[in-house]
């Protein structure tokens, strides 16, 4: 295991001191948690329960809210559960609690967690998941046992792409944001948090265990948190 004076970040990147870091905020989705779960739930089962509801085949419902999703892009809507349910007609808090059995960690999350823990740093999950969601993953996982606190962006009002959230979650929070670091496999996450001041970012290359890493640019990345431990 590493150190927690520093993380390297492949050989083409400069390495990150620790030292300088008192705050840690973690994403849970593609992070944390493998993304699989959720591109199958609202890839496939989804378009399932859609296309039995309203009558047409799988393929015309999938092609439908494919659509509808990539709209509301970015969004704290995309992450609304309340407004998926109003929006196709079902009761999408149900069918996750349903399919719970299918969320996983990713490859070396607990030891991760538990190395920070020990680092004595400060550790948030911030996700924009929406409050059931996170309960329904926590339930699950139990990952509030390895944080000091979980951060949902809908109660902020806006989703972490965006300047509002940062700003109102650092006036409550209250974090130097020189001496913290944000790990997210989002892109456009990882942009806003450098624009406000985060002092680090590291994105995560394989948020979902069955697909190969994708590129990540112009930002330090790994393919998994296993690596920030040497785990």
């Amino acid at each position: 295991m590493l150190s927690p004076h520093k993380i390297i970040h492949g050989s083409t990147r400069p390495i990150i001191s620790w030292e300088s870091i008192d705050t840690v905020l973690v994403d849970m989705d593609g992070t944390l948690l493998d993304l699989a779960f959720d591109n199958f739930f609202w890839h496939e089962i989804v378009p399932s329960c859609y296309a039995k509801k309203h009558g047409v085949s799988e393929g015309h419902a999938r092609t439908e809210l494919l659509g509808r999703y990539k709209a509301l892009e970015g969004c704290l809507a995309w992450y609304c559960i309340d407004h998926w349910s109003k929006d196709l007609g079902l009761d999408i808090r149900a069918l996750k609690r349903e399919h719970r059995h299918l969320i996983r960690f990713l490859p070396g999350t607990i030891d991760f967690l538990t190395s920070v823990r020990k680092w004595d740093k400060r550790l948030l999950l911030v996700t924009n998941a929406h409050p059931d969601t996170l309960a329904i993953k926590i339930d699950q996982t139990r990952l509030d046992q390895h944080v000091n606190a979980l951060v949902s962006s809908h109660e902020f009002r806006s989703p972490k792409e965006t300047q509002e959230f940062w700003e109102r979650f650092h006036a409550d929070e209250r974090f130097d944001p020189l001496c913290t670091i944000l790990i997210d496999d989002s892109v456009p996450v990882l942009q806003a948090a450098s624009e406000f001041g985060v002092g680090s970012v590291v994105g995560i290359r394989r948020p979902d265990s069955r697909h190969p890493p994708r590129p990540i640019h112009h930002f330090p990345a790994v393919d998994g948190v296993c690596e920030l431990t040497g785990g």
